[in-house]
């Protein structure tokens, strides 16, 4: 579990079939670093993945097919561009993001990013599968970044996030151009509360939908007390 508060930059290359080799790129690295163990999580880029080595200067990871198909990982691989680094949430640590666990649920893209002040205005689209968990002012997770949905169409397709410096000059968002492939994930308690809205309290298994059919229409809140 991840907090979605980048600790440092680093870049990534291939070392062996399925495993790559995660080098420490700026000064704060040592808040990855200094008590990394075997077996740790450390998000790359918002990708949950397991160390299996330690190096001086970072450490290597495994990268399973479904990791590299579903996220941008299999193109930061062939390019220099840095990624975004985050050790796992330690008990008792302050959680000042939102609940990231590291599992990518596909990739969006960047329309533009558009400096308003001292800040950035950056909108993206997203694929129907997780444009379903894009709400204004919920949480979203862009290549590891925790950050607020500012504003989106209905359908949550395109978003807009507002980014305060300190997060754009200490992450990759700063790197992204027009047409740039990000990692995406929804907030996990958008997915829990569409599951039991869904299936309600029926047992493992049932496939039988919920009797108010695929659609929480405005209605059927209201209806339920919701208003």
């Amino acid at each position: 579990m991840f907090t979605g508060l980048i600790q440092a930059l680093g870049t990534i290359k291939p070392a062996g079939t399925d495993q790559l080799e995660v080098l420490c790129a700026s000064a704060d690295c040592d808040a990855i670093l200094h008590d990394l163990a075997l077996g740790d999580s450390v998000a790359v880029d918002g990708i949950c993945l397991t160390v299996v080595e330690i190096l001086s200067q970072g450490f290597v990871a495994t990268a399973s097919p479904e990791t590299l198909r579903r996220t941008t990982l299999r193109h930061r691989l062939a390019s220099s561009a840095p990624v975004n680094l985050e050790t796992s949430l330690r008990a008792g640590s302050k959680l000042g993001g939102h609940f990231v666990t590291g599992h990518v649920d596909g990739t969006g893209c960047l329309q533009e990013s558009v400096q308003t002040g001292s800040s950035w205005e950056m909108t993206f689209t997203a694929p129907a599968e997780i444009a379903r968990y894009i709400v204004p002012k919920g949480s979203i997770a862009i290549n590891g970044v925790s950050l607020t949905v500012a504003e989106c169409d209905p359908a949550g397709s395109r978003f807009k996030v507002a980014v305060i410096p300190h997060t754009y000059l200490q992450t990759n968002l700063q790197y992204l151009q027009p047409d740039s492939s990000v990692n995406l994930e929804g907030d996990i308690l958008g997915k829990y509360v569409e599951k039991f809205l869904h299936f309600g309290a029926l047992p493992r298994g049932t496939e039988t939908p919920a009797p108010w059919g695929d659609e929480i229409t405005p209605a059927f809140l209201a209806e339920h007390g919701f208003v």
